[in-house]
């Protein structure tokens, strides 16, 4: 017997760790950018899972690469090889131009392995003195939830009951080279960024804060490490965010969340051999990280992104949303950013919380999420078409006139 919504609700309030303030929807079916509910009821995915979806939901060619390999073998551990991670992993290094990569499962998992390779690199490669590596962040960063990383996050609420804290980071402000390069000091071994905060708030920085980051980190011989775990992948209009300013690659970038099409858990970090190879048997590793599931899936993610134009699509959908979104006449927005299909709608602080207006947007049949209580961050996959992006933007308008 079918449960009612209510059922559903009451089941994980009593059953689940409160850690989450999730929309009172219960999502049971998923296709392309649509999902619908246990009640039947259809909506447009504007979240995309925190761009984990870039690919929409049930891609047909990964969830055929899913159930292949699930024929086959799944899990291994990297006790021994596997048939699936080294094509994979060859395919993410040629299409990112790194040299290397080393798999991981969660973006958590992906950025507290840059940050062992950064300390490990500066110990060997730049002979810092033993536990004294310091790597330099920014205000308002979000790069994961493990204890180390909240160590450094500016979000009181990301810290608050959790410490004692990992010492070893500054926070300098977002997009302030001039800030950059004050903060750094001979222990210095890393800089980590988003090219966008997505989670703060659709941050986008200054024009040419990538280029002059990735000069200053040169001319200090500290890495460059680019987070994009969020903005990778096409959400932006590029395969990669960084891509948007000249000679700013990034000396280690990490992926996750779209690399595994929204079926999987795949993530990775890469870079060159000369920096990997600090790394050596038993330093670092995962069970999961790198297993023929895994591979398969993130294969087939990264053929449907370069074969279907996704990159190239985000930039065309996104460049539109943005320009029709600028036409809302409303007393209550303070600001509309962002690049590709990474938006960020604010309303003033006079208006306060933007939740209700997201709310709202459900019972029109749109799904977005509130960030930073002030913006509203609208993410669809990135398989959208123009027809879908008029009838997000009449719902949008909808609810922005009805304030």
């Amino acid at each position: 017997m079918m449960k009612t919504k209510t059922e559903y609700l009451n089941e994980v309030d009593t059953y689940s760790a409160h850690n989450y303030k999730p929309l009172p929807v219960v999502l049971a079916q998923g296709e392309g950018i649509w999902v619908w509910d246990t009640e039947g009821k259809k909506y447009l995915d504007g979240l995309s899972a925190y761009s984990a979806l870039n690919q929409g939901h049930r891609h047909p060619k990964i969830i055929q690469a899913l159930k292949t390999q699930a024929d086959k073998i799944t899990l291994t551990s990297r006790a021994f090889h596997n048939d699936q991670m080294g094509a994979f992993l060859k395919k993410l290094c040629e299409i990112s131009e790194m040299e290397q990569a080393l798999p991981m499962n969660t973006g958590t998992e992906a950025v507290e392995t840059a940050l062992k390779l950064a300390r490990k690199w500066g110990y060997e490669k730049k002979g810092i003195s033993k536990d004294q590596a310091e790597i330099i962040v920014c205000e308002n960063n979000f790069h994961g939830r493990s204890t180390t990383i909240v160590s450094f996050s500016s979000e009181a609420q990301y810290r608050n009951g959790f410490g004692p804290f990992t010492p070893g980071f500054k926070i300098i402000p977002y997009g302030d080279v001039e800030a950059l390069n004050r903060a750094i000091t001979p222990n210095t071994v890393a800089f980590l960024f988003e090219p966008i905060q997505g989670e703060a708030g659709v941050i986008v920085p200054p024009a040419g804060f990538l280029t002059a980051a990735k000069s200053v980190c040169q001319r200090h011989q500290i890495l460059c490490i680019i987070d994009e775990i969020q903005t990778g992948l096409g959400r932006t209009g590029k395969l990669f965010c960084y891509q948007h300013e000249p000679n700013s690659k990034p000396d280690v970038l990490i992926l996750g969340k779209a690399l595994g099409g929204g079926v999987f858990p795949v993530s990775a970090v890469l870079t060159a051999k000369k920096i990997m190879d600090v790394f050596r048997p038993g330093d670092h590793g995962s069970t999961f990280g790198g297993n023929p599931m895994a591979a398969a899936v993130g294969s087939a993610s990264l053929a449907v992104l370069i074969d279907e134009k996704l990159p190239e699509r985000s930039a065309e959908m996104g460049a539109y949303l943005l320009e029709k979104l600028k036409t809302l006449e409303s007393p209550i927005i303070q600001d509309i950013r962002g690049k590709g299909l990474m938006i960020g709608i604010e309303v003033k602080a006079s208006f306060g919380h933007v939740r209700p207006l997201c709310e709202k947007l459900a019972t029109s049949g749109v799904l977005v999420k509130d960030t930073h209580e002030r913006v509203m961050r609208i993410t669809p996959p990135l398989v959208i078409q123009k027809s879908d992006v008029n009838w997000l933007f009449e719902k949008l308008s909808e609810v922005f006139r009805s304030v």
